[in-house]
């Protein structure tokens, strides 16, 4: 079973829990907002002070950090999180997040 890739657009940082490519508006409760409302894709993380995460046997994050708000591993500039958006990692990214914290946990 493919688990449930959800949608990541967000209004006032409230998501959209629908699935990922869904027709028709976003929505949140009762808010319902188009594409061009949505908050822009950069994450709220962005730029965030990060330390590299604790690699697993193999060296994977590769010196990538865990951004604090969208919880993916992004590369670091100068101890901090780069500009990154929110959402678009494929499978096997996922599975290797979900590896991390089975490891590490939060």
């Amino acid at each position: 079973m493919t688990p449930t890739v959800f949608c990541r657009s967000r209004l006032y940082g409230r998501r959209c829990p629908r699935p990922e490519g869904h027709p028709g508006l976003h929505r949140h409760r009762t808010t319902l907002w188009s594409g061009v409302q949505a908050d822009p894709a950069r994450c709220p993380g962005s730029g965030a002070p990060a330390e590299a995460a604790v690699p697993l046997l193999d060296g994977w994050p590769h010196g990538r950090a865990l951004c604090p708000r969208c919880l993916r591993f992004v590369p670091l500039i100068d101890g901090a999180v780069i500009d990154h958006e929110t959402g678009g990692d494929g499978a096997a990214e996922r599975a290797r997040v979900a590896e991390w914290f089975n490891a590490h946990g939060w």
